[in-house]
């Protein structure tokens, strides 16, 4: 590439000095990483079911909803390549340490909001310094073998499964005394993980590593071009085009389905994080227990194109159900999908990216997945709002459908790159 030149590079020397044993690959920082975003993705879930009913009661409206989930969003999209490629140049345990620190007071400030304006504000500065997911998928891609690639971003998954579980229903037990008081909760709980994740959280970069990001002039890491070069990849690209799609569809059903419940069952924010615990069980299990076996039995391409069809089968059917056990099984569904397309994404993305770029290029994953949790809330409050309780739905899965071709056409094209990578001299 045309922006590996070379400025101010470290003397050998030096890395030998520097390098030290804690940066040794092993599985015990995986499972630290997992420990570290369980804890800040509970937090996060304690927000979830509050979030649209707190928003009502400041007088917001469907669509006001959606611009609130956008804004968090926007800055993901614009900030998070910033600190992938940071990680890549300074380690990833510091960027995790300064996410989890903004994110503490994201959330205090969440609480303390007593209008829209205040939790615009909260919510534009959670997104601004959101930097865990990204940096979390570089560190285990730094820390595992191609083979376990799959496994290791499943713990993500994992993770959000778990904060499901333990998050929402605890968000909606806080909310009896106050809707700012998951708020509070979840900023002393994102401070301790800060805290822990100092002592206990070893760095995953290797020094070299870091020594050839340094070769890259400081400017050339926030360029435009290392953007355009991720999104044009004849494989990657391809990729990052899918998670996209996948987000946005899902995006509109993120911000909707409180709603869709209040109108469709009268559900409240407690009732609502029942259905979101039930949510994080099956997430959890498909993504900490199952993914690995599958991904060895069937390979990535067959479990890819599976969770999006199932994912857009439960799209279609969702949004007419008035029965709680037919619900459970959809939403179960949906969630199951989720947890087959999202580790398999992310794995063929970072199989195809050099190990001195994956915080950059994961970083770039997850910017578009933020621009599409932009339009997509934005999108799904609109149609809620004009079109009523199936629009957003039906719209998520016509995008999943033309998902499954796109799906096969990237694995078609990444294998036939593979052969020509091999039939090469």
């Amino acid at each position: 590439m045309p922006f590996l030149r070379t400025i101010n590079p470290l003397q050998k020397s030096d890395i030998a000095k520097l390098n030290s044993p804690k940066e040794t690959s092993t599985r015990a920082p995986l499972t630290i990483i997992f420990i570290t975003i369980f804890i800040d993705l509970t937090g996060f879930g304690m927000i979830i079911p509050v979030l649209p009913i707190y928003a009502e009661s400041l007088g917001a409206t469907g669509f006001m909803i959606g611009l609130l989930a956008a804004s968090y969003s926007l800055m993901q999209f614009l900030f998070m390549p910033i600190w992938g490629r940071l990680s890549d140049r300074v380690g990833r345990k510091p960027i995790i340490l300064m996410s989890l620190l903004c994110t503490s007071v994201s959330f205090v400030l969440f609480g303390l909001a007593s209008s829209l304006f205040l939790l615009f504000l909260a919510r534009l500065l959670a997104g601004t310094f959101t930097a865990n997911i990204s940096t979390a998928q570089a560190y285990i891609a730094d820390v595992t073998t191609t083979e376990e690639r799959a496994k290791g971003m499943g713990l993500i998954g994992a993770a959000f499964g778990l904060g499901f579980i333990f998050g929402p229903p605890l968000g909606g037990f806080l909310s009896l005394w106050g809707l700012g008081m998951p708020g509070f909760f979840a900023g002393g709980l994102a401070l301790c993980n800060a805290i822990a994740a100092y002592f206990l959280l070893p760095e995953s970069l290797p020094l070299e590593d870091r020594v050839q990001s340094h070769r890259i002039p400081l400017h050339q890491h926030f360029s435009p071009k290392r953007f355009t070069h991720a999104i044009f990849h004849p494989v990657v690209g391809l990729f990052l085009v899918l998670f996209f799609i996948l987000v946005l569809a899902f995006a509109n059903l993120e911000t909707t389905f409180v709603l869709m419940t209040e109108r469709n069952f009268g559900y409240t924010a407690w009732e609502n994080s029942l259905v979101f615990t039930y949510v994080g069980v099956i997430a959890a299990l498909v993504n900490g227990v199952l993914i690995g076996p599958l991904v060895k039995k069937f390979g990535e391409g067959k479990l890819l194109t599976t969770g999006i069809t199932m994912q857009a089968v439960g799209f279609f059917i969702l949004p007419y159900l008035h029965s709680l056990p037919f619900l459970l099984i959809i939403i179960g569904t949906i969630s199951a999908g989720s947890g087959l397309t999202n580790p398999t994404v992310n794995s063929l993305i970072s199989k195809n990216t050099s190990k001195s770029e994956q915080g950059g290029v994961l970083g770039v994953n997850q910017s578009l997945a933020s621009l599409a949790r932009v339009f997509g809330p934005a999108w799904g409050g609109w149609f809620f709002d004009r079109l009523g309780v199936p629009a957003p739905y039906w719209s998520g899965g016509i995008l999943l459908t033309g998902c499954i071709a796109l799906s096969l056409r990237a694995m078609s094209r990444m294998r036939k790159n593979s052969v020509k990578s091999t039939d090469s001299p």
